[in-house]
């Protein structure tokens, strides 16, 4: 991977005024779990980054061991009101709809120099039992088009640690391909679930 895939990325030559609508059911769907990754994910866990995945999309997913408790992880993750709390690239958001819940829609607005300027994010799950979260891209200035991202915490083996699953899909723009977005986007999720791990563990060891 380039040192710094944000500027290799020709994802970051394109800048447009869109706003998103979801046009996967006008797809053929193929449904695709990305968890390609030595770490065994249980079944419980793998069956929600299982996606539909159109001919103009690219899918893929990134795992995260963090030396922190679940409990801990997710007081982090859940607050989808805050994702500027780990998200580097996050300058700021605000709910523009919703309370919290599932629907909650949020816009965020994130740091100068990423091919973007704001994103707005629909809630469409949040289940505290099981450790899932999930929000689509619904609309703002950028190219990930149809984005939609799943993430999910489990126990390591021995208890003590998560590991922390992010999925997504997201439709290719036009121009790049799919290696190129994929480039982009994973660049992102990885530089957040490091943040996300010095964050839960740091707040460990204060504990």
């Amino acid at each position: 991977m380039p040192s710094n895939p944000l500027k290799s990325s020709s994802l970051v030559l394109h800048r447009i005024n869109t706003t998103t609508t979801n046009t996967r059911h006008k797809q053929s769907h193929q449904r695709r779990t990305p968890l390609t990754c030595a770490t065994p994910v249980p079944d419980s866990v793998a069956r929600y980054h299982t996606h539909a995945v159109g001919p103009n999309q690219c899918c893929s997913a990134a795992v995260h061991h963090i030396a922190a408790p679940v409990s801990t992880v997710w007081s982090v993750v859940r607050r989808f009101d805050n994702p500027q709390a780990y998200k580097h690239f996050v300058k700021s958001c605000h709910l523009i709809d919703g309370d919290g819940n599932v629907g909650t829609v949020r816009e965020v607005h994130v740091i100068s120099g990423l091919p973007a300027e704001n994103s707005t994010e629909r809630l469409e799950i949040l289940d505290d039992e099981r450790h899932v979260i999930s929000f689509s891209v619904v609309g703002g200035d950028h190219r990930l088009a149809n984005y939609q991202s799943v993430t999910t915490l489990h126990p390591t083996a021995d208890g003590a640690g998560t590991v922390v699953v992010e999925s997504y899909v997201v439709d290719t723009p036009p121009g790049n391909t799919k290696e190129e977005t994929c480039v982009f986007v994973e660049t992102i999720v990885r530089c957040n679930l490091q943040s996300l791990a010095q964050i839960a563990e740091s707040s460990v060891g204060r504990a």
